[in-house]
């Protein structure tokens, strides 16, 4: 899924260059939106490993 967010950030991009405001709008927020849920999940990820106890493998 992070790459859908790389991928909408790029659409953004290109459509910003050539000049699609509501276009690159939307792809903008698509990416913005998955990367803060990528963030939080992440977050949550790191909280509920400490909280489980075990020691990583080596």
């Amino acid at each position: 899924m992070l790459g859908w967010a790389i991928v909408f950030f790029i659409i953004a991009i290109v459509a910003a260059v050539f000049g699609f405001g509501g276009i690159a709008g939307a792809a903008t927020g698509i990416a913005q939106f998955l990367f803060f849920l990528f963030v939080v999940l992440l977050v949550i990820s790191l909280i509920a490993g400490a909280l489980r106890g075990k020691a990583p493998r080596a």
